[in-house]
């Protein structure tokens, strides 16, 4: 396909799921990843752990981060070398700036940690909509304030969000998520732009719902649609440092067309969006591990 300009803009596809880039790259990514540095976070589990066993066998040096020291530990022991663990609250502002401190001079931050936050907004506690912000959004921002610096400096890093499609098109019982997720995509598309030419990228990966491992897949549920799994969201990710993407959407066509019409209309949409509902049992789940 070519946009209005004659420039091409390029399709990813990976397995059934599919994912794509309405995005053309701007400016170079990243090449061979071997021996550069990358701070992964939430890397205790779910989608952050495999994201840092594929940085890893691309050759770089993972700083491994999240709260759970034992699960860190285990991940460390099976990459067996090139890792490091920093565990850290996210949720805290003072350990985020201290995983910044120790994680400086880092060639990649993969932003991944996150809470579902879903639920009737009556039913949320106060502390527990802070929590769900402080980490999903204000550890983000802060993180990649304090190490974009060394990134420009060198005229060379990236910077990976994992977003969501809910950060596109809202449904009822998840408006923290979808708060939270707005304002990370908003934030990723302003700050891919006002790095451009400088070497450093910034990419957004925005699944689905994730089978297999992570929040949704920890409900013990299936959504009422496809779902992509944890290996299409990581070739993601390694497609955007290495094409500086500004956003990858991992959901199957119809998914994904859904969604930008939402962005669109979102009154209009809502009974489309129906399927994409968290039911309760699956918020029930959610809040008995956060």
């Amino acid at each position: 396909m070519e946009s209005s300009n004659g420039s091409k803009r390029t399709t990813s596809s990976y397995g059934r799921g599919g994912a794509h880039s309405l995005f053309r790259r701007s400016g170079r990514g990243l090449g061979d990843l071997t021996d550069r540095a990358a701070l992964v976070t939430g890397a205790s589990g779910g989608l952050g752990a495999a994201i840092a066993r594929r940085l890893h066998r691309e050759g770089a040096h993972v700083v491994l981060t999240g709260r759970r020291e034992g699960e860190l530990s285990a991940l460390d022991a099976e990459l067996g070398g090139k890792t490091r663990v920093v565990t850290a609250d996210l949720a805290r502002l003072e350990d985020v700036q201290r995983l910044a401190e120790q994680a400086d001079g880092v060639d990649i931050l993969v932003a991944s940690a996150g809470l579902p936050a879903n639920g009737d907004l009556a039913d949320l506690s106060v502390e527990g909509i802070a929590r769900a912000v402080d980490i999903n959004v204000r550890s983000t921002l802060v993180l990649i304030r304090m190490l974009v610096p060394r990134m420009l400096q060198l005229g060379s890093g990236h910077v990976v969000i994992v977003g969501s499609l809910a950060g596109i098109a809202s449904t009822p019982r998840s408006s923290i998520y979808n708060a939270s997720k707005f304002a990370l995509r908003g934030f990723g598309h302003a700050l891919h732009e006002e790095l451009r030419g400088s070497g450093v990228g910034v990419s957004l990966i925005s699944p689905t719902f994730v089978s297999e491992t992570g929040m949704w897949a920890d409900t013990g549920l299936r959504a009422h649609h496809a779902e992509v799994t944890p290996h299409q969201v990581v070739d993601a990710c390694v497609e955007a440092i290495h094409t500086n993407r500004a956003e990858i959407l991992v959901a199957p066509r119809t998914q994904r067309l859904g969604v930008r019409m939402a962005g669109l209309f979102p009154e209009l949409m809502q009974p489309v969006l129906r399927s994409s509902v968290v039911p309760p049992e699956a918020v029930a789940a959610q809040q008995r591990k956060r």
